[in-house]
């Protein structure tokens, strides 16, 4: 049996990336959602957190869901 190294080294490489990133965009996404709540009490327009967390969450969902397609097509 022969373990091609590069091969696992890229896979882990770009496995450690995407979940770092996929992390950043969800705690961005909360940290938007608690800016909405907050500028929601302070009497202020709550549409540009709003927009921000609907799009960090949103793109968590499609990365997910990508990777989900990818393992079911392979």
């Amino acid at each position: 049996m022969k373990i091609d190294w590069a091969a696992l080294g890229a896979v882990f490489g770009v496995s450690l990336v995407t979940v770092l990133g996929l992390v950043v965009l969800f705690s961005l996404g909360l940290r938007a959602w608690s800016a909405r709540e907050t500028a929601r009490e302070g009497g202020g327009s709550a549409a540009l957190p709003t927009a921000g967390a609907a799009a960090c969450l949103l793109a968590c969902v499609t990365v997910v869901l990508f990777g989900i397609y990818l393992i079911v097509a392979g």
